[in-house]
């Protein structure tokens, strides 16, 4: 097979997979601007906004939700990230006894079943009086970001070269100049990633913001789940879209960021 073949062969293969992944939404966005679509026709008889002017309006409680979790995730996205910074550096940098045992532990969230968790926090949250508040919220959602972000982030700094540090202290660099000029440029793509999975993570969080927020916080996948209770398919068709549209524009921003990387 020559270059020009294998280039066509792999083309190919992108608008495919494009196609496929693409479909859904497609679907989605016909079903929520379909005012009558009923089987076996193939498009709606007619059109309407309906489902998103009344998905804007006060009266959905679809506005709030979206700014609570925006809110939310973006205070879970910069603390995990803040947390997972010198943790894994520890892990990536340095052996030490009870290592094995430390990443088992930090894993444990991740691999347990999402009720666990969820029933976990809420009894947490219970104990210290953080049930039913945003602040408890909060604190749930980082129990399976943070894990998240430190596995990426320990990918970073195991790739760091600890002298270019060492050189610039040498220098008279401050600890901040340092991070600012040396580790940051050199653990930036982890961070990225880092950062978009825990946002992603807690925005798409139900079970644990419906145990631990007790239903005072509303969040869009609370929103959500109780819309698609209901028969009105337009509406929950827009509301998909809007619960997906932030993964979509992160995948952007970090395949943007990565394309200046390099």
């Amino acid at each position: 097979m020559n270059i020009a073949s294998r280039k066509h062969s792999q083309y190919a293969v992108v608008v495919v997979f494009g196609i496929v992944a693409l479909t859904p939404f497609l679907l989605l966005g016909i079903s929520s601007i379909a005012a009558n679509w009923r089987f076996p026709s193939v498009l709606p008889s007619e059109f309407t906004l309906r489902a998103w002017s009344y998905l804007g309006s006060s009266a959905s409680g679809v506005l709030p939700s979206v700014g609570n979790s925006v809110g939310i995730a973006f205070i879970v996205t910069i603390l995990a990230v803040l947390i997972s910074l010198p943790a894994a550096r520890v892990l990536a940098l340095n052996r030490f006894r009870g290592k094995r045992v430390i990443m088992f532990l930090l894993i444990l969230p991740i691999l347990s079943p999402s009720f666990a968790v969820a029933s976990g926090s809420h009894a947490l949250s219970l104990r210290y009086g953080l049930a039913d508040s945003l602040a408890g919220v909060i604190a749930s959602h980082l129990v399976p970001t943070i894990p998240y972000c430190v596995l990426l982030l320990i990918g970073s700094f195991t790739r760091l070269d600890t002298d270019f540090e060492d050189q610039a202290r040498s220098l008279g660099a401050s600890p901040l100049a340092v991070f600012r000029h040396v580790t940051f440029p050199a653990i930036a793509p982890g961070m990225a990633i880092a950062a978009a999975f825990a946002f992603l993570i807690s925005w798409s969080q139900y079970l644990t913001t419906l145990f631990v927020g007790g239903g005072k916080i509303q969040t869009l996948p609370l929103t959500l789940v109780s819309f698609q209770r209901s028969s009105d398919d337009a509406v929950t068709a827009a509301l998909t879209l809007t619960f997906a549209l932030p993964a979509v524009i992160i995948f952007m921003v970090v395949a943007g960021f990565f394309k200046n990387e390099s």
